[in-house]
C-alpha cells in the first residue's frame, strides 16, 4: 500500500502544482511591487535593524517617476502612513525595528494610471519568542468536558446517502450528517470512501470561514484514506450555492460574533463540540480502522484542527495551515489579534473577554500532545503571524513548523505538496 500511495500522490501533487501556477500565471499584474527584507529568511533579532529594499517593475524594468503609497509598522498597526511619494528612479528603501519579539510590516502601493498595484513584506523579531496575552480559565477543562459529555448523551443518527453523481470508480461518496449536541442540531458533510473492501485510516477535514458547498476529497480517498469534510453551520452542503450567499448575508452574518459575551451559547460551541462529534462519526463506520485518525485545515479549519486534537485523545495526527482564532486579546495588548479581529476596532462588551478565553486557540494548544505540522507565511493580514506563533509557541508536543516568508493568506503549491506527504508519512510508519 505504501507505494501505490507514493506514487499516486506525486501524480495528484502534480496535478495539483500546474493548475495553481497555471492560475497564478494567468492572474499576474501589469506592474509588480516588490518589497524586500534584507535578510534571506526575513528574521532577525530584537533590536536589529531590518532594511527594505522596494522596486516598482514594468516589464521586469524599474518604473520612472512613479508614485506610491506606504504604510509601516508592526504587522496590523503601522505608525507611519504617507501618500504622494514620487520614486524618480522607481526604487527606495525603507528600515525598521522591534524592542520585542513580533513583526514589522512595510506596504507599499503604487499608484499607475488611476490604478493601485500593492507589494509588502513583513520582518519577524525572534517570533519563536512570542508568548499569548490569552488567559487560560482555570475551568477550561471542565468546561469543555461537561460540554462533550451533555452532547454524547444525544443519539448521533447518522444519515449517509450515496451520491452517484460524485462517484469514481475507486471512491463512493456520500452525503451525510449527525446530531450535534442539541436535537434537530446536526453536522453536514460529504464521506470519501475507498470502495475496495478494508479497513482504512481517516481524515477530518475542517473548514475555512465562511457559508459555502463542500465536495468532499476524493483525491485522498483514491489514495486508501477515508475523508470526512464538514460543514459547520447545521445545514446541508450539498445545496445550490445561492442558498449560502443568503444566508451569509442574513441568518449568519457575522456568525463568529453571535452571542459573544456568553461562554455557553457562543456560536463556535456548537461547532467545537461538533467537531468531537465528527470523530465519533468517524468511529462508528465500518470502513474505519479504528485507530488512526487525523484532522486538517486552513485558517477557520486551522484553528478548529488545533481545537479538535486539544479536544479529543483519539485524534493521533494533526496539520494546520495559518490558523484563525489565536490570541485574540492581541489588540487589547498593543498588538495584533487573530482571525477575526476582535477588538481591533471596538473594545470588548461585558463578558466577551471572559467567554473567548474558553474558545482562544492558544488555549486548546496548550492541550496539543499529538505530532503536528504547521504552515504559514509572513506577509498574512487575514491570521497575522504575532496571533500564530502565540498558539504554536506554547505546543511542548512534537511539531513542525515550515515558514513560506512570502506567502499571505494563500499558500504555494510546495506548502499543499508538503503538508500532504508529511500527513501520510504519519500513516506509513
Amino acid at each position: 500500500m505504501k507505494k501505490r500511495i507514493s506514487k499516486v500522490l506525486i501524480q495528484v501533487c502534480l496535478f495539483s502544482a500546474i493548475s495553481i501556477i497555471a492560475a497564478a500565471q494567468a492572474g499576474t499584474t501589469l506592474i509588480k511591487v516588490i518589497v524586500s527584507p534584507d535578510h534571506k529568511d526575513w528574521t532577525y533579532k530584537v533590536n536589529e535593524t531590518a532594511k527594505f529594499s522596494v522596486q516598482v517593475l514594468k516589464y521586469g524594468n524599474l518604473l520612472d517617476n512613479v508614485t506610491i503609497n506606504y504604510e509601516t509598522g508592526t504587522e496590523t498597526l503601522p505608525d507611519v502612513t504617507k501618500e504622494g511619494v514620487v520614486l524618480k528612479n522607481g526604487t527606495t528603501e525603507f528600515s525598521g525595528t522591534m524592542k520585542t519579539p513580533g513583526f514589522y510590516r512595510v506596504r507599499v502601493w503604487a499608484v499607475v494610471d488611476g490604478r493601485k498595484y500593492e507589494g509588502l513584506a513583513t520582518a519577524g523579531f525572534e517570533p519563536e519568542k512570542i508568548q499569548p496575552t490569552v488567559k487560560d480559565p482555570s475551568d477550561f477543562d471542565t468546561f469543555w468536558s461537561n460540554a462533550i459529555t451533555e452532547a454524547r448523551k444525544i443519539n448521533l443518527d447518522p444519515m449517509i446517502t450515496l451520491m452517484p453523481e460524485r462517484c469514481t470508480s475507486d471512491v463512493n461518496v456520500y452525503h451525510i450528517s449527525f446530531q450535534n449536541n442539541a436535537l434537530m442540531s446536526r453536522i453536514y458533510g460529504i464521506l470519501a470512501i475507498p470502495k475496495k473492501e478494508g479497513k482504512y485510516p481517516a481524515i477530518l477535514k475542517v473548514p475555512g470561514a465562511g457559508i459555502r458547498p463542500y465536495t468532499g476529497d476524493t483525491r485522498l480517498a483514491a489514495l486508501g484514506f477515508i475523508t470526512l469534510e464538514i460543514g459547520i453551520h447545521g445545514i446541508p452542503v450539498n445545496l445550490d450555492p445561492q442558498v449560502y450567499n443568503n444566508l451569509n448575508g442574513a441568518a449568519l452574518a457575522n456568525y463568529n460574533n453571535i452571542r459573544l459575551n456568553d461562554r455557553d451559547n457562543f456560536y463556535y460551541k456548537r461547532v467545537y463540540v461538533g467537531c468531537v462529534r465528527a470523530i465519533d462519526f468517524i468511529f462508528t463506520l465500518p470502513e474505519f480502522n479504528g485507530t488512526d485518525v487525523a484532522v486538517t485545515g486552513g485558517s477557520q479549519g486551522g484553528a478548529l484542527t488545533i481545537v479538535t486534537a486539544g479536544l479529543d485523545k483519539r485524534v493521533k495526527y494533526m496539520a494546520a495551515m495559518y490558523p484563525a482564532l489565536c490570541d485574540n486579546t492581541g489588540y487589547l495588548n498593543g498588538r495584533a489579534g487573530g482571525w477575526p479581529h476582535y477588538f481591533r476596532n471596538t473594545q470588548p462588551k461585558p463578558g466577551e473577554v471572559e467567554t473567548l478565553g474558553y474558545y482562544d486557540v492558544v488555549n486548546f494548544a496548550r492541550r496539543v500532545t499529538i505530532p503536528g505540522f504547521y504552515t504559514w507565511g509572513y506577509n498574512d493580514m487575514t491570521c497575522p503571524p504575532t496571533s500564530m506563533y502565540s498558539a504554536y509557541n506554547v505546543i511542548t508536543a512534537p511539531k513542525e513548523l515550515q515558514i513560506f516568508q512570502e506567502t499571505g493568506h494563500w499558500t504555494f503549491p510546495e506548502q499543499g505538496e508538503i503538508l500532504n506527504n508529511w500527513l501520510i508519512k504519519q500513516f506509513n510508519k
